[in-house]
């Protein structure tokens, strides 16, 4: 009898802490670093999940995902708006912003036959939003990261034969071109302001490090060699400096959230790392690019649960 009553005790025991634990919650909070003052200003916080933010061209607003929608965030009185994204309602968090600031490149997890992996493709709208976004990438999973300077070519990566790596397309869509080939995850890749250089995160070593290849794909250098895990290096406006996530205890590929990470800069002059600060995040923290137009600040989410 009394064993009977203790496993209806363990029962009740483990129902309550995990409903406890379906019940917590995540606040996210959107916010600037300031590299002139070294200081973080928060933008919104909200009992709920958001990600990615890009930095608008003109630097009064950002764009986040949440809940499968894009939004703009005013920085001057923090208000959010709904950006129009036509049929497309299942936006993932990689999407930004072309550098003459008029085209939106969306990644939407689209309603299509599931495969193993993901069914991401890549879209363009005008940047305010509109109701008839243009299919770019016709295989999936594809997931956007990169802009060309001249705005003519999209980076991203993809999963192909059962490997990811990074890819090139026209913005006008047709053939995609692989960049790279090497075994293991290939990730988040930029192009350099002049366009000559891509940035991308890769395990090309055996571990997640950055890396660097000339615009064709040749030429690849490895940039980040520590005991983290370094993932989307962003390079500044200026081509100074590449901000980027570390995971202070090594992920393998994975890029989970709510993990202890740090921002970093890399000085592509002196290639000196600075640990700017440390925090709770991950997954969704600063996956595109997010510098202010100025180059003096930039954009990231940090999560906490209660």
């Amino acid at each position: 009898m009394k064993k009977w009553y203790f496993l209806v005790f363990i029962h009740i025991l483990l129902f309550f802490k995990t409903t406890q634990a379906q019940e917590k919650q995540v606040i996210s909070t959107l916010e600037i670093y300031d590299l002139t003052l070294g200081k973080r200003d928060t933008v919104i916080q909200e009992h709920s999940h958001f990600e990615a933010p890009n930095w608008s061209m003109t630097g009064d607003y950002l764009i986040i995902n949440q809940k499968g929608k894009l939004y703009k965030v005013n920085l001057k009185d923090s208000t959010k708006s709904l950006i129009e994204t036509g049929p497309l309602q299942n936006c993932n968090n990689d999407h930004g912003i072309s550098f003459d600031g008029k085209w939106l490149a969306i990644s939407n997890n689209d309603e299509i036959q599931r495969s193993r992996s993901g069914t991401s493709r890549i879209y363009v709208l005008p940047v305010a939003g509109g109701t008839s976004p243009k299919l770019i990438t016709l295989k999936h999973p594809s997931y956007w990261h990169g802009w060309s300077p001249d705005g003519t070519q999209l980076l991203y990566v993809a999963e192909r034969n059962g490997d990811y790596n990074i890819f090139r397309i026209s913005v006008g869509g047709g053939s995609e071109e692989q960049l790279t080939f090497e075994s293991g995850l290939d990730d988040g890749p930029e192009y350099s302001p002049d366009g000559e250089y891509i940035y991308y995160n890769s395990m090309a070593s055996g571990k997640m490090e950055l890396w660097r290849m000339d615009k064709d794909g040749t030429n690849k250098e490895q940039l980040t060699r520590d005991a983290y895990s370094n993932w989307f290096p962003h390079p500044s406006p200026d081509g100074q400096y590449l901000v980027f996530i570390s995971y202070l205890q090594d992920q393998g590929s994975r890029h989970p959230p709510m993990k202890s990470v740090a921002l970093r800069l890399y000085d592509l002059k002196t290639k000196n790392i600075a640990n700017l600060f440390e925090f709770t995040g991950g997954q969704g923290t600063i996956n595109v690019p997010s510098w202010s137009p100025d180059g003096k600040k930039f954009a990231f989410v940090s999560y906490r649960e209660e």
